[in-house]
């Protein structure tokens, strides 16, 4: 436990390896980011642990992979499970891709925003909360702006992986998750077993706390619980 406060005097600018009991090979960590806050989020205040009691995890979806905590922390818990990672900016994938290596065939990596629908995105130029690389925001362009990404969906991340169900849908997407769950969402929340959201009500893209929890309780009922900055919803036996 004490390691991240070691780290935490490195200096440089060249990423340092951290390790935790709850991620099978090292992690990178940037210096002077938020890499370190998420390590301490996922792997010191076990964020994910609300998670542990689940049997059976076998697709696991990430929306807003950062670099990659989060998944490994899934695929060490769930060693029969398969990560769909999603992430849009190019600096948090670069390490992402570096993180997850070691899984090889039990993690797919998408550079992304996740959407409602089908869309060309652009990185949000305006910094949102701190600004920092945890706090990254995209948009949908403009007439005639140069796309930075294509936006992918949940319901086409399921179709493509060949399963029936998402067994954990994690989406700490900075506000976007109240455009996930504005519409077109009936294709793919029946097929969710248990989800793990960071609620965002202080965006451009309106109160997410409300637009979620709508979409949920009009269509299907979990047992909803919290774990730090998570919401968590649990389908009800």
């Amino acid at each position: 436990m004490m390691q991240e406060f070691r780290c935490s005097l490195l200096k440089g600018t060249q990423p340092y390896t951290l390790m935790s009991k709850n991620a099978k090979y090292p992690l990178m960590c940037r210096p002077d980011t938020s890499d370190k806050n998420v390590f301490e989020q996922i792997f010191i205040e076990t964020e994910y642990s609300c998670l542990d009691n689940l049997s059976d995890v076998d697709l696991v979806i990430d929306c807003g992979a950062n670099v990659g905590y989060s998944s490994a922390y899934f695929l060490t818990r769930f060693p029969k499970c398969k990560v769909i990672c999603v992430e849009p900016d190019l600096s948090n994938f670069t390490l992402l891709e570096k993180n997850l290596a070691p899984y090889k065939e039990r993690v797919k990596l998408i550079r992304s925003g996740i959407w409602s629908h089908t869309a060309d995105l652009k990185i949000l130029e305006t910094p949102y909360r701190d600004g920092r690389e945890w706090t990254v925001q995209v948009r949908e362009c403009n007439q005639g702006e140069v796309p930075e990404m294509r936006a992918t969906d949940v319901g086409t991340l399921l179709k493509e992986s060949g399963q029936n169900r998402i067994s954990i849908l994690k989406m700490d997407v900075e506000g976007a998750e109240a455009v996930v769950f504005s519409k077109n969402y009936e294709s793919w929340l029946s097929c969710v077993d248990n989800m793990v959201i960071e609620l965002h009500d202080d965006s451009f893209f309106g109160k997410a706390s409300d637009i979620v929890l709508n979409a949920i309780s009009s269509f299907k009922s979990f047992n909803i619980s919290t774990s730090g900055e998570l919401t968590v919803f649990k389908t009800c036996t």
